[in-house]
């Protein structure tokens, strides 16, 4: 019988395809968008390249935050704060994993975009974003919801379980399930290790 939580699992599955299907080592394509932009790709586009990486999947637009000190990281982080403290009330998240979120994923930065194209404060692919409802991820305050409300359906869809939900908003569910566990990627152990080093659950 089909539950509503395994028909979640292969929606997400299938949203998340362009990550999964080619970290489990099918083609990877490379070609350059509108915006002069590199992204990867499992499906070839126009003058598209089959190429060879050391791995795929949706690493941070900025892998840290070396550079940008204590007070700048504060700055920004209150900028957005209130719809941090908005949109985890509302789905039942403590604000510190989601500021916790989007340090590792952007380092506060609105506008950033990494190398496979995912976008905003809380890195959406643009079909995750879409499957959200998100139609700006470059706006903070729908990237931050729709970031929120993902981060909580993985925590629902793997029971609570936080360390399984974050290497899912890595990598998706279709790889966490394939694994039975964080898969065996470096990109995404090391994702799951910096923030649950980084979150402090209040209370």
């Amino acid at each position: 019988m089909l539950t509503i939580r395994n028909l979640l699992i292969i929606v997400l599955t299938l949203l998340s395809f362009n990550i999964t299907s080619a970290i489990a080592g099918d083609r990877v394509y490379q070609y350059t968008d509108p915006n002069g932009r590199v992204i990867f790709s499992d499906r070839k586009k126009h003058d598209a390249k089959l190429v060879k990486v050391k791995y795929y999947g949706r690493p941070a637009a900025k892998v840290s935050c070396v550079g940008d000190d204590s007070t700048k990281m504060a700055s920004r982080m209150s900028t957005y704060q209130p719809f941090i403290d908005k949109y985890a009330k509302e789905y039942n998240i403590d604000p510190d994993l989601v500021i916790a979120v989007i340090r590792t994923e952007s380092c506060f930065d609105r506008k950033a975009v990494s190398r496979v194209g995912a976008r905003g404060l809380m890195q959406l692919m643009p079909a995750t974003a879409k499957y959200l409802g998100v139609k700006d991820s470059f706006d903070a305050e729908q990237n931050i919801e729709g970031g929120v409300k993902y981060l909580r359906e993985m925590l629902d869809t793997f029971n609570q379980d936080q360390q399984l939900a974050l290497a899912a908003y890595n990598a998706g569910p279709g790889a966490v399930n394939k694994y039975n566990g964080i898969p065996p990627f470096k990109e995404t152990q090391n994702y799951v290790k910096k923030i649950t080093a980084m979150y402090s659950p209040t209370g």
